[in-house]
């Protein structure tokens, strides 16, 4: 798949099919996601990534309704960094990384809010990290079953040169 159709298509799912995802598949994502950028090069991140029916379940619990499609979802990856001074900065960007090689692979994927969420320290002591660690983001994976249509802004919209207006 083209870089800029990817960029372009990919969406976020929220519905899945119940068929697996191939480990190597999954690996190859996390390969992808530890290229991204990272501030002074320190490469602060962890991917845990879960494919245990039971422990995505208990994941759903922890993050309650805001991950309410990691019911059907048939992985989750669970973005963690060092305590860094640019941890989210480099996070995010590892994150943006998984969402466009599950797009590239076909499949489907939502990131799930993180970082200085009420369940992030749970999230932390469920996945048994470090307390130096902190939660980016989690990502539901799994094989599209929906095709949502969103609209993004016209570029004029949001393209502004020299200053804002």
């Amino acid at each position: 798949m083209d870089l800029f159709e990817a960029i372009y298509n990919r969406r976020s799912i929220r519905k899945y099919k119940d068929e697996p995802i191939n480990k190597k598949l999954l690996e190859k994502v996390i390969d992808v996601a530890r290229w991204a950028p990272s501030a002074r090069a320190e490469n602060p991140w962890k991917f845990i990534v879960l494919t245990d029916r039971k422990r995505i379940d208990d994941l759903q619990q922890i993050v309650g309704s805001n991950g309410l499609f990691l019911k059907d979802a048939q992985s989750a990856i669970i973005v963690i960094c060092k305590d860094t001074k640019y941890y989210l900065e480099d996070g995010c960007a590892a994150t943006q990384n998984i969402l466009l090689a599950i797009h590239g692979f076909q499949l489907g994927g939502c990131w799930i809010a993180g970082d200085k969420k009420l369940y992030d320290k749970k999230v932390i002591e469920f996945i048994e990290a470090p307390e130096n660690y902190k939660l980016v983001s989690i990502i539901s994976v799994g094989i599209p079953d929906e095709k949502p249509q969103k609209k993004k802004p016209d570029l004029n919209e949001v393209l502004c040169w020299d200053k804002f207006k």
